[in-house]
């Protein structure tokens, strides 16, 4: 495989035996198992030794001219290699296989989604391929020996495919992982005016505080949901706050002029004896220092969602 700049990024640091099994399978095992036809005749296969070995299933075939070594049950992170392998030279891993890859964010999404430079992509089952004309270097990268989109055209493809809020939790992780650069990412929306999610984007940065609301599961995140449509000031998420006792404490949700803290109960993780101890021990300590502390559970945000507004509006005058 040859890539823009002309050399198998792979081939070029590696160190081949002179035995072309061994070869093969120390090249998989660096690629989580894919291979692919220009490696193989790197390493001294001819187009039909290769097809002997798909016909007697050392090689399986995931796309045309990318296989797996010995079986077919891949990692989503080999498939995603694959997927890129598949779509050319210079295809990128982009949007939410990106976003997953540089793990700002899950998905249950199945297909792998690739951007390919041009205007043409041709069709490739089990791979979503999307084209652009824009990119430019900075837009490529690798990570964890992918090649993928850097973390802002990552972002703004974020943006075109999903909703405002897990664009937020994107970036939110960005920052916690220290991957946020504004300063690129304002530099690529300069160039991506019409692009769509630049819009929103840039709704994003001016209005939302990055890295404040990483939530940390659905109950946090059905909370955070209420919040907002409540019209309360928005709290800081999964916030550090000290105790009496000087030890700290992540709290699940805090409103810091206030000194109101929300934590969320989901069930399990509260019920044993241990736990409720150990959260009474937490309470208190924190409101030593001054806090209120209420808690919310999940009956409440399904069933009640009225009274918990009702009471964040009677903690949170003004």
């Amino acid at each position: 495989m040859r890539t823009e700049t002309g050399i198998d990024p792979v081939l070029r640091d590696f160190q081949p035996s002179g035995l072309v099994d061994v070869d093969i399978g120390e090249l998989a095992t660096i690629q989580e198992g894919i291979v692919n036809d220009a490696q193989l005749v790197t390493l001294g296969l001819s187009r039909k030794a290769i097809q002997r070995r798909v016909e007697s299933a050392r090689l399986q075939r995931i796309h045309r001219g990318v296989y797996a070594v010995g079986h077919r049950a891949l990692s989503p992170r080999a498939r995603s290699r694959a997927a890129v392998m598949a779509c050319g030279p210079g295809a990128l891993l982009s949007h939410r296989s990106a976003a997953v890859l540089w793990g700002l964010m899950r998905c249950s999404q199945t297909r792998s989604e690739v951007t390919v430079p041009g205007d043409r992509a041709r069709r490739i089952p089990g791979v979503q391929t999307r084209v652009s004309g824009r990119l430019a270097p900075q837009d490529r990268t690798v990570c964890e020996g992918i090649a993928c989109t850097s973390v802002p055209l990552t972002l703004l493809n974020v943006a075109a495919v999903e909703n405002r809020r897990r664009l937020e939790r994107a970036c939110d992780e960005a920052e916690v992982q220290r991957r946020f650069d504004l300063a690129a990412i304002e530099e690529l929306l300069g160039r991506s005016r019409g692009c769509r999610g630049a819009d929103r984007l840039r709704s994003v940065l001016e209005e939302h505080a990055i890295g404040t609301t990483l939530t940390r599961s659905v109950l946090e995140e059905r909370m955070l949901e209420l919040c907002r449509a409540s019209g309360v000031p928005p709290p800081l998420v999964n916030e550090p706050v000290m105790g009496g006792s000087g030890r700290w404490h992540d709290v699940d949700f805090l409103w810091k002029e206030q000194r109101v803290i929300i934590e969320t109960e989901g069930g399990a993780f509260h019920s044993t004896r241990r736990a409720v101890e150990r959260d009474r021990r937490r309470e208190a300590d924190l409101v030593r220092m001054g806090c209120r502390v209420l808690r919310v559970t999940w009956s409440q945000i399904e069933h009640e969602p009225e009274n918990v507004v009702l009471m964040l509006r009677a903690a949170l005058p003004g």
